[in-house]
């Protein structure tokens, strides 16, 4: 597969899932700044955009609209659900060769219907559209792709961004410190609560919740799946055959995360919660760039120089 097509395919599951965590994220807290008079909410704000890897310099107070102006509508800002969607939508069409009919034809669908400004009524009704429409895109490359190297790239990013994302919403828990989100708004954010009911059978508590969307090997939202998951697509882009140890820079990183996260007490990862999440956002972060230079090297162009 060409480099060009495989880079391709690896952004558009990382911009998907993107897109799709945002809107979980910023569901959750938008409402909650709605509903709690209590919360600083220029703080809240700009602590919501910290994490997100936003901020702003002026000085001016922000409220709910100016976060969903610059993380849902934005189509500049990098971080914004519409620019993920659009780069979504770019990568397809450069891989256009690979990319099924349907799916591009959703995404295509996708950003042109995506609004320039939403209405504080409608805010809730817009994270749910976005959260169908990525998942009618990743159902139709789970049903319909074959399981090769486009499906792997395709699950590695996608696996590597959701990883993220869970990390990130999991930092969030402590931006309005008591006021914060709970547990169960969480679970229900990331669609767990009732895979953790059925796991539990109980009230959520912060140890057993956030042990679920740590470190559960079942539940596909919680972060060691998708480091798991990363791993795995790794192992089978490169089968490994040397004798010792690990080669590839990248499945060492997700490799060492998880076992920090997985032999570690739930406790001492609770205790320094914030700091743990930034430490699996480092790590996938540098994990994408290890996969950039291995299978997408950016080479610079020939230039000529004049005979001496």
């Amino acid at each position: 597969m060409l480099s060009r097509i495989a880079e391709s395919l690896f952004w558009i599951g990382r911009y998907i899932e993107r897109s799709d965590g945002t809107a979980r994220i910023l569901d959750v807290h938008l409402q909650l700044l709605l509903e709690d008079p209590w919360i600083e909410e220029d703080v809240a704000c700009r602590s919501l955009l910290s994490v997100m890897g936003s901020s702003v310099e002026d000085d001016r107070t922000l409220t709910r609209q100016d976060v969903l102006a610059i993380l849902a509508v934005d189509r500049t800002h990098p971080a914004s659900i519409a620019y993920s969607l659009g780069a979504a939508r770019e990568n397809a069409r450069r891989a256009r060769e690979i990319v099924s009919t349907e799916l591009w034809e959703c995404l295509n669908t996708t950003r042109a219907r995506m609004p320039r400004r939403v209405s504080s009524e409608k805010v809730s009704e817009f994270f749910s559209w976005i959260r169908e429409r990525a998942a009618l895109a990743v159902g139709i490359i789970e049903s319909a792709t074959s399981r090769d190297e486009a499906w792997l790239f395709f699950t590695l990013g996608r696996s590597i961004e959701r990883a993220d994302m869970t990390a990130r919403l999991l930092a969030t828990r402590s931006l309005t410190e008591a006021s914060g989100p709970s547990w169960t708004t969480i679970l229900r954010s990331c669609g767990a609560y009732e895979a953790y009911l059925r796991t539990y059978r109980g009230v959520p508590s912060a140890r057993n919740a956030a042990e679920f969307l740590l470190l559960d090997r079942l539940f596909p939202r919680s972060v060691l799946f998708s480091v798991s998951r990363a791993e795995e697509c790794l192992r089978e882009l490169e089968p490994r055959s040397e004798r010792v140890g690990v080669a590839d820079q990248a499945q060492r990183l997700l490799g060492q995360i998880r076992s920090q996260l997985e032999y570690r007490p739930i406790q001492e990862i609770l205790d320094d919660l914030t700091a743990q999440m930034d430490d699996v956002q480092d790590v996938t972060s540098a994990a994408s760039e290890a996969i950039r230079q291995r299978y997408f090297p950016t080479n610079a162009a020939p230039s000529w120089t004049g005979e001496s």
